[in-house]
This record gives structure tokens, C-alpha cells and sequence, in this order.
């Protein structure tokens, strides 16, 4: 008698929790809560620009810069500090920049075949 009485209560669950509307179900199964009226409007980020430190190797081209940049990384196994260096090519609107200046630059959109690069500041002139 106890497991007949099981069985029917174990096929009524079911049925019930199928028949009862879910709490934010709508037409068609979308909820109210989304879409453009709903949406919070939230100003989309650009993706973060890389920003770096170097000197000024070379002005000797209009409106262009060449920057070298370190980098220091410490060995995996040995522990050493190992720099590397790499040399970028920046935009300098004004050629403000000299041989021997520490300056800032930021990531831009390619300005020629080899400048994706552009001078923000000169944090330090030559002596």
C-alpha cells in the first residue's frame, strides 16, 4: 500500500512543477528584465591601451621617433634578471622629442607599416 501511495505521489510532482508558470516567464520565454528599455547604458571601454617608458634613440625623421624600450623578465630556473630591449618607432606631431629624452608613450592604430606607437609626454629632456 505504502509504495502505491509513493508512485502516485512521485507522478504527481512532476505534472504540478511542469503546469505552473515560471516567475519571470513572458511571451515566447523572454524575460521583462532584458532588452534595450531594461539595459543599463553603460558607455563601452576601449580596450586598455598598452603604455610604456623608453629613450629616444633617433629623431632624425620627420614627425617620428625611435624608442627604445626594456624589459626585464627574471629567469624561470636560474633566478637571473635578464633584460631585453626592443626599439619602436613613435609619432611626435611636433618633433619635440631629442636623442637621450625619457619619454612615455601609448598604443595607437597603425599609422604606417612599422609606427603603432605615439608620444604622450617627455618625462625627462637630455642633459
Amino acid at each position: 500500500m505504502m509504495a502505491a501511495e509513493a508512485k502516485t505521489s512521485a507522478k504527481a510532482a512532476p505534472s504540478a512543477t511542469t503546469a505552473a508558470p515560471k516567475g519571470g516567464a513572458v511571451k515566447g520565454g523572454v524575460s521583462k528584465d532584458k532588452g534595450p528599455k531594461h539595459t543599463p547604458s553603460i558607455p563601452k571601454v576601449r580596450g586598455g591601451r598598452k603604455m610604456r617608458i623608453g629613450y629616444v634613440v633617433s629623431d632624425k625623421m620627420q614627425k617620428t621617433i625611435v624608442v627604445e624600450l626594456e624589459d626585464r623578465m627574471r629567469h624561470p630556473l636560474y633566478g637571473k634578471i635578464i633584460r631585453t630591449t626592443k626599439k619602436v618607432k613613435a609619432h611626435d606631431e611636433n618633433s619635440v622629442a631629442g636623442i637621450g629624452d625619457r619619454v612615455s608613450l601609448m598604443e595607437t592604430r597603425p599609422l604606417s607599416a612599422t609606427k603603432r606607437w605615439r608620444l604622450v609626454e617627455i618625462l625627462e629632456k637630455a642633459k
